[in-house]
């Protein structure tokens, strides 16, 4: 496995297996073939021990020319004692302490183990409420998620990665205007991105500009309250404008594509809003390097590989599929939902540096046109694996309850874009669907708050080629992390290589969108936003978001928070890694510099 030297430090430092030294047990490949044997043995469920070595051979190969990678557990964890390897899990948080307390339990058993978990607040009764039961008051939706916050903190995933939880209370709850505040304190719910779940007849009050009410009906009688749309709205904006929270999950679009109505209505997502989920469902994600699927047409122009892309489609659902198979439950339940539903998240990475290799900028409809077509190709050959593994292996339990009844299908969803942040590190390429963040950047407040230095190799590559390209050229991008002021550069390049905060915030909510339409579950996707943006602009994206069909949406301005973690060009003060190193020394000798 050929990887960087930021790779490497990463997987020396979170993923690879350790003595009670700290001394490394295994190489980075030697962990690929941890992790393949491991999934590959799910093979005998239904096969012979020829079907698993074979299958861990081809499982190894997809994962060793960083084709596919799946999420962080599975890697960490498959063939080790723990062998926990869902990414993520929905809790339920009912309005009792049993419920809370035995929920905070389960919490701190998935995020010492490497998963992440996400809960919908809204059935805790308003803060102040009578309790019948002792005679007092409630304290609350967010008094008891700064207890979740608090044992986060103290628990580390594994020790490898801090744990990350997903707070959403809906926008009907009475404690609404509290929790859209509750972050404007950095150092509050700092383990938590939180979300309001917006439902559509909030938006139809808003466009009327009548009051909205807010209630919460409890065993004894109802709360309510009325308030004006409006003012609860532009709250909303401001919070995000100024913070980054909260974001938003749209409640009435995420239940009409859910895959099972009959079982339960879904109410919460995953950390990173990706993975809309039942109480006690966990999802196995992966995803596909789309920047290793390029091959030169006869044209001698580079061009998607559809051929390979199928296979490498087919091998990862099954891979994810044998995942759910041989993972290690932590509760009955967790075991019931994954079994019951086996739901996977097949998503993408690389997408920005496939794009900068074809020559199509982020920003243009050309890409978005792209978008469609891969995410269309990867839902139709995602869902035709999932049919035969059926035909092989039998679909899933819950099947009579899903929009599937009557069909042969293995998994109640398919396809997830999720934000890659560190397989697309081990990788080598860029995250999720994201554009480059910056042309070198920063990585700060990581692996036990280093730094990490970047520069893409695909920009070095372009930049390579062009006629005036110089050192002090080079430099110049190295410090600010961006082409834009390089008249030298043909416009087409500079074009090519704007970064996210270049690009104009449609742009980012239309490659979204044009995912989503091809995509089971959800997005992430960060909208960035430069600091110059206005709270117009984050209202505007709210909204183009909810009406084009978004599950969900978060804005990021550059700035908003005190500790971000990345960071666009580097200073001469900082010390250039040896990833950065390596990809300018490349680059001068390329360019003879």
């Amino acid at each position: 496995m050929q990887i960087t030297p930021n790779a490497r430090l990463i997987l020396e430092s979170r993923y690879l297996r350790k003595d009670a030294d700290g001394h490394l047990l295994e190489t980075p490949e030697q962990l690929l073939q941890r992790v393949a044997f491991a999934i590959a043995e799910a093979e005998l469920y239904w096969g012979h021990a020829d079907d698993v070595q074979r299958m861990a051979e081809a499982f190894f190969q997809l994962m060793n020319e960083k084709f596919f990678l799946p999420n962080s557990p599975t890697l960490m964890n498959a063939g080790t004692p723990l062998h926990q390897l869902s990414a993520c899990y929905v809790l339920p948080v009912e309005d009792s302490m049993e419920s809370i307390f035995n929920t905070l339990t389960l919490t701190a058993l998935i995020q010492q183990s490497g998963g992440g978990t996400g809960f919908n607040f809204s059935h805790l009764r308003p803060e102040g409420s009578y309790v019948s039961s002792t005679g007092g008051t409630a304290s609350g939706p967010i008094a008891f998620m700064q207890v979740f916050n608090a044992a986060t903190e103290g628990i580390k995933q594994g020790g490898k990665r801090r744990g990350a939880n997903m707070g959403i209370l809906n926008i009907h709850h009475p404690d609404i205007l509290h929790f859209i505040t509750s972050k404007q304190d950095p150092q509050q719910l700092n383990n938590f991105n939180i979300s309001v779940g917006i439902t559509d007849d909030f938006f139809h009050a808003l466009d009327a500009g009548s009051d909205f009410h807010l209630s919460y009906k409890t065993p004894h009688h109802t709360i309510q309250r009325s308030i004006s749309a409006t003012h609860l709205w532009k709250m909303l904006i401001h919070q995000s404008w100024a913070t980054g929270d909260p974001g938003a999950i749209f409640l009435d679009t995420i239940h009409r594509f859910n895959p099972t109505p009959a079982i339960g209505h879904i109410e919460a997502t995953n950390p990173c809003g990706e993975v809309p989920l039942l109480p006690y469902e966990s999802c196995n994600l992966g995803s596909i390097n789309l920047s290793r699927l390029l091959v030169k047409g006869t044209n001698n122009k580079l061009q998607l590989d559809e051929e390979k892309l199928r296979s490498v489609v087919h091998l990862s659902v099954r891979f994810l599929d044998n995942v759910i198979e041989c993972n290690h439950y932590l509760h009955p339940a967790l075991k019931q939902m994954a079994k019951g539903n086996r739901k996977i998240g097949l998503g993408v990475m690389g997408w920005a540096e496939m794009l900068i290799r074809l020559g199509i900028p982020y920003a243009s409809q050309e890409a978005i046109h792209l978008a469609q077509k891969i995410m269309q190709l990867i839902r139709q050959e995602a869902d035709l694996a999932s049919e035969q593994l059926a035909n092989q292996r039998g679909a899933f339990p819950f099947i009579t309850q899903s929009i599937y009844a009557g069909r042969l299908r293995r998994h109640a969803t398919v396809t997830s874009i999720a934000p890659t942040g560190t397989i697309s590190l081990i990788a080598g390429t860029s995250s999720s669907i994201e554009p480059l963040f910056a042309l070198a950047y920063k990585r700060e407040h990581i692996l036990n708050n280093q730094t990490l230095y970047e520069i893409n190799s695909a920009v070095i590559e372009v930049l390579s080629q062009q006629t005036h390209f110089s050192k002090d050229m080079l430099d110049e991008i190295i410090a600010t992390g961006s082409v834009q002021n390089i008249r030298q550069l043909p416009e087409a390049i500079r074009n090519l290589l704007k970064t996210s905060l270049e690009i104009d915030y449609c742009y980012h909510i239309a490659h979204q969108i044009a995912f989503q339409r091809f995509t089971d579950n959800a997005v992430s996707k960060t909208i960035n936003m430069p600091s110059s943006a206005t709270e117009a602009d984050v209202e505007q994206a709210y909204r183009m978001a909810w009406q084009q069909g978004a599950k969900g949406i978060t804005v990021f301005r550059y700035g908003s928070k005190a500790e971000q973690v990345l960071h666009a060009g580097l200073k001469k003060e900082d010390e250039i890694s040896r990833v950065l190193e390596s990809e300018v020394h490349d680059c001068k000798n390329s360019c003879q510099l």
